[in-house]
């Protein structure tokens, strides 16, 4: 039978683990909201919110990354004859 003192500081500690991602959980929810909020308001300004989701994720990216991705892009679109 484990201590029971060893036992209530584990449950203690794992109730504080799960509580503190729980609490993560909601905040990433309310992010989510607000970006979502952020999205609809740009698109009810006009703005092309798929081609602004596509800039924000080139914006994460290494330059050299999307350089290479767009010489690549280049020579496929120019071997199909789509330049």
């Amino acid at each position: 039978m484990p201590d029971n003192q060893a036992y209530g500081v584990a449950a203690d500690e794992l109730r504080q683990f799960i509580e503190q991602f729980e609490q993560l959980e909601a905040e990433k929810k309310d992010v989510a909201e607000r970006q979502k909020e952020i999205m609809s308001e740009a698109k009810a300004r006009g703005y092309d919110t798929k081609v602004m989701k596509k800039i924000i994720a080139l914006r994460k990216r290494d330059r050299d990354d999307i350089a290479e991705e767009e010489a690549i892009l280049d020579m496929y679109k120019a071997a199909l004859g789509m330049d």
